[in-house]
């Protein structure tokens, strides 16, 4: 399972005459290696406490039990992040420094965020974690559940899991 942040604006409406609101916000995702399947979240903050936060969120909402989690070496993935994770008896890769193609498949998702999620938000008034976190979770179910993936041969991820747990059985 690869994890990363992306600092994301907020968005507002070009017809306000201003790009960007007040605050930032940070979206954390997760991304299975096997299936692409992907767990997204929005916090204002970024720290350990927000990454331990995803972390607990992610294992929640996930159909299948995690071995590993790679990061990069952020600041929010440091020592408490660390030892939480291997408490929750899953092992810590951390890549190598200033290697993000290392985590190639959650930096392409992000672009794929970009791309086709918040372009799509462009004119939209959000500068709200709860309304953003709202938005994020009607994409990521399209993006898991219904959206075909070219790196999985035209699967969605949710039928690439299916396809994996039915072939180990």
């Amino acid at each position: 399972m690869q994890i990363d942040v992306k600092c994301i604006e907020p968005l507002a409406s070009m017809s306000q005459g201003r790009r960007g609101g007040r605050n930032k916000y940070f979206q954390f995702t997760a991304i299975d290696d096997c299936t692409r399947l992907r767990v997204l979240r929005i916090y204002p903050t970024l720290n350990q406490n927000t990454a331990i936060q995803f972390l607990d969120y992610m294992l929640q909402r996930l159909l299948f039990q995690v071995e590993v989690i790679q990061t990069d070496n952020g600041a929010e993935y440091q020592s408490a992040f660390h030892w939480h994770v291997l408490d929750k008896g899953i092992a810590h890769a951390y890549i190598k420094p200033r290697t993000p193609r290392l985590n190639s498949k959650v930096e392409r998702s992000h672009r794929i965020d970009a791309e086709e999620f918040y372009r799509l938000l462009d004119g939209v008034v959000i500068d709200d974690a709860e309304v953003f976190n709202d938005k994020l979770r009607e994409w990521e179910d399209y993006y898991n559940y219904h959206r075909p993936h070219g790196g999985l041969g035209g699967q969605t991820p949710y039928e690439r899991l299916k396809q994996k747990t039915t072939t180990q059985a």
